[in-house]
């Protein structure tokens, strides 16, 4: 079992939960996390440290939300691990709860 970052996160990119992360399972793109499905050790810290509220248990995600399991997978294979607690995005709390956010998700790789 794993936790998932969610739709939510995207342009937001609270990394609070990074921070209270034992096992460093977090990935970072442009504007969005993962975790990493096998890194996670289903311990629930960053559910309640993410104030976007965009990480679910995997055994409860909305099913609207399911895709997301295979999402952050696949951008955790791409993406580099983030260890450290940085500042959200400029916009964060501009698009906190604002629905459709998927069209926006940058799945590049950050260059450096």
């Amino acid at each position: 079992m794993t936790y998932v970052v969610t739709d939510n996160c995207i342009q937001c990119k609270y990394t609070d939960c990074v921070e209270v992360c034992p096992v460093e399972c977090f990935y970072e793109g442009p504007n969005f996390l993962v975790i990493h499905p096998d890194e996670c050790i289903d311990c629930d810290d960053c559910v309640d440290a993410c104030p976007a509220n965009a990480i679910f248990n995997e055994d409860d995600l909305p099913v609207e939300k399911k895709h997301f399991l295979a999402l952050n997978e696949e951008l955790a294979q791409i993406w580099p691990q983030i260890t450290d607690q940085k500042d959200p995005l400029p916009d964060a709390a501009k698009w906190d709860g604002v629905a459709g956010k998927l069209e926006h998700l940058d799945k590049s790789v950050p260059e450096g």
